[in-house]
């Protein structure tokens, strides 16, 4: 007798645990009162040289039975049965596992309980030297801003205004306030980008050198940039520390390089007097 989608049978005899050798042969065998082992091996497409063992499998799990004689037959366990063999030896599998989870639990929550109350007295405190990571460190700071964000922008630049767009999105939402070094006017691609930014409602001010590049986020974090004094190099090393105290403390000089800065208007016309005066 044909049976009908085979192959999705197949398939859901695999999942309850047989392999494809074993469901295949299972199914040949339920067509058919019993079968010899080379019969199994036509009606299944298996082969001969592997269908002693799969028959021999199929028998230890109690999905088959063999008929002594002159040539040994094998007969299919009716399928209610077959499967309920199968389900069962996933329940005992499934008890094990639950067993042994339960000893892991056990055996691990001592040392994850006394972990707890060790922590990392710098754990506050991130080093970054990649400039891809302190791009995407940037992006989560200034995507977590909640009220104010403080900047000292110089070179060298992770990201420029004019390829921030996240920031001019939070610029017309919060508090923002930036500092720029006079030499932003050398550029016209920064300078249009500042520009942008003004017009969201950044308030800029620009002097004409500035200590360090420096972010402070609602006065709890600090994003600032560290050269290395010897070598001058002009790579980005980048240190995030998230300690209010220090934010505050820093937001106190930025307020003071702040108040001795020039706005957009006064610096423009500052260097276009510059480059009239007589040499």
């Amino acid at each position: 007798m044909e049976i009908q989608n085979e192959a999705e049978l197949t398939s859901r005899l695999i999942q309850l645990g047989l392999t494809s050798y074993e469901a295949k042969a299972y199914l040949a065998l339920i067509r058919r009162d019993s079968f010899t082992a080379a019969q199994v091996a036509r009606q299944a497409n298996l082969p001969r040289q592997r269908i002693y063992d799969v028959l021999g499998s199929l028998v230890e799990k109690g999905l088959a039975t063999t008929r002594p004689g002159d040539v040994i037959k094998y007969a299919a366990t009716a399928p209610e049965l077959a499967i309920e063999r199968l389900l069962e030896a996933h329940r005992q599998s499934l008890e094990g596992l639950e067993i042994d989870a339960r000893d892991t639990i056990k055996r691990m929550t001592p040392a994850w309980a006394a972990g707890q109350s060790h922590t990392d007295p710098l754990e506050y405190i991130e080093v970054l030297r990649d400039r891809r990571a302190i791009n995407e460190r940037f992006g989560e700071l200034q995507a977590s801003v909640k009220k104010e964000i403080l900047v000292f922008t110089k070179p060298p630049y992770a990201t420029p205004p004019q390829e921030n767009d996240e920031g001019i999105a939070v610029t017309q939402t919060h508090t923002a306030r930036s500092v720029y070094e006079f030499s932003a006017f050398d550029d016209p691609r920064f300078i249009a980008g500042v520009k942008a930014f003004v017009a969201a409602g950044e308030e800029a001010r620009f002097v004409p050198e500035l200590p360090l590049k420096l972010v402070i986020i609602d006065e709890t974090i600090v994003m600032f940039g560290m050269e290395d004094p010897v070598a001058g190099t002009t790579e980005l090393t980048i240190v995030v520390v998230e300690h209010p105290s220090l934010a505050k403390t820093l937001k106190l000089s930025f307020d003071a390089v702040w108040a001795s800065g020039l706005t957009f208007e006064e610096a423009q016309q500052r260097l276009q007097d510059r480059q009239l005066e007589p040499a």
